[in-house]
């Protein structure tokens, strides 16, 4: 952890004041008594821990990292980033499980089942082979594991067109996508329809090579592996956002990632990480700035005829700007969006898939997946990939990214 770093946690350690606010708005504590709770774990016992010594409050490992603490504490404390590093200390002194290592590396499970992805995918619908890998690797045998689409979206993407090199004449109306590893592996759909409406707006699209941006190692405490990832996708955009090209992300986590996690939670601020977090926007952002600005078209926008509750996922509420995909649907003629009041979905990018948090998972997840029910909508909407998995699967119904329903009023082709 680097001196910064450590003074940024010890300054914001001492602002906390025991009023306990983070604990009755931490939906992991409200789930199980397993856990004491933000304050215990992070601020109070850290008083206690000599840096770069042991952490031997197991407990902390069942915060989910949602970061709800972080951003309802009213001295400012950064109890979800001082809970962060004790956990990677824990890993530090007892060693990750294998499970741990292999889950936060979604780029190895993309390449392996990409290429035979039919057969991969009717393989994890096969009950004895789920039980076998909760018995062997501890990922719950019903806990929801995304579909591979076959082969990957950046390559798709480079080959029609999206390929090009940072031209500054042309930055005002070029972004770069940054679109991360659900969308290259998995939901191609999403990609697609981000793309879809980006270039109805009028503006080129360019799709460059990248890689994981070590958010999955992060939260499972690999930070040593996490900042070397950050570190190679930074590289991979920072000319991009040197040349003036804005960058827009599709997935709301891995946009914070970049935008404060790394710096925060890694200890990562190198001059590449910098440019790219000053020109980095979340789609449903740069969006609504559009709208600001008048530049969006709205004058086009056919109905949609429905009833969408819509979930803001944690990591988009770390953000910190507020609800841009609530507001865009509100143009969306018919169309009834509804912003579930509830927290967490429970997922927390891998943490709800481990055999021993699954259960609590759920439970964090109950009043959003009620609130998907409510009414009997056909579909949600919410901004996160890991969460449309899992509030797909517990509602038996599909979510989908709000830009996906923007491209339906538009009527895009994919």
């Amino acid at each position: 952890m680097s001196h910064t770093l450590d003074e940024l946690m010890r300054d914001s350690l001492d602002h906390c004041v025991k009023c306990t606010i983070c604990e009755t708005h931490c939906p992991v504590a409200a789930a199980t008594p397993l856990f004491p709770g933000p304050k215990y774990v992070g601020p109070q016992a850290e008083r206690y821990r000599a840096p770069g010594g042991p952490s031997p409050d197991h407990s902390l490992d069942l915060c989910s990292s949602c970061g709800i603490c972080t951003q309802v504490c009213p001295q400012g404390v950064k109890i979800a980033e001082i809970n962060s590093q004790a956990r990677a200390q824990l890993k530090e002194d007892h060693g990750a499980p294998l499970r741990d290592k292999l889950i936060a590396r979604p780029t190895l499970a993309g390449r392996l089942g990409s290429p035979v992805a039919p057969i991969a995918n009717r393989s994890l619908r096969v009950r004895p082979l789920r039980v076998a890998m909760e018995k062997t690797l501890k990922i719950h045998r019903d806990a929801p594991l995304p579909a591979w689409a076959g082969g990957r979206f950046n390559r798709w993407a480079r080959r029609n067109g999206h390929k090009g090199r940072p031209d500054p004449a042309r930055a005002n109306r070029t972004v770069v996508y940054f679109h991360g590893c659900g969308v290259d592996y998995y939901e191609h759909e999403t990609a697609r329809a981000t793309m879809a409406v980006l270039e109805h707006q009028g503006v080129e699209v360019i799709v460059p090579r990248q890689g994981c941006c070590g958010l999955p190692l992060q939260s499972n405490g690999l930070f040593d592996d996490a900042r070397g990832y950050v570190r190679r996708l930074a590289g991979q955009l920072a000319p991009y956002a040197r040349a003036g090209h804005d960058i827009v992300s599709s997935s709301t986590s891995c946009g914070l990632m970049l935008k404060r996690e790394a710096r925060e939670i890694l200890g990562v601020d190198d001059d590449d990480l910098r440019a790219v977090r000053e020109r980095l926007y979340d789609v449903m952002e740069y969006l609504d700035m559009l709208h600001e600005r008048g530049e969006l078209k709205t004058d086009d926008l056919e109905p949609v005829d429905l009833d969408v509750p819509y979930h803001a996922p944690c990591q988009q509420r770390g953000h910190g700007i507020g609800t841009p995909a609530m507001r865009l649907m509100a143009l969306i003629p018919q169309l009834r969006p509804r912003q579930i009041d509830a927290t967490c979905c429970g997922v927390a990018g891998t943490y709800g898939l481990k055999r021993e948090k699954y259960d609590i998972a759920m439970a964090v997840g109950a009043p959003v997946f009620a609130g998907v029910r409510e009414g009997g909508a056909e579909l949600s909407a919410c901004d996160s990939e890991t969460c449309r998995w899992w509030i797909s699967d517990a509602t038996e119904r599909p979510s989908v990214h709000p830009v996906e329903l923007l491209r339906r009023s538009y009527r895009l082709p994919l």
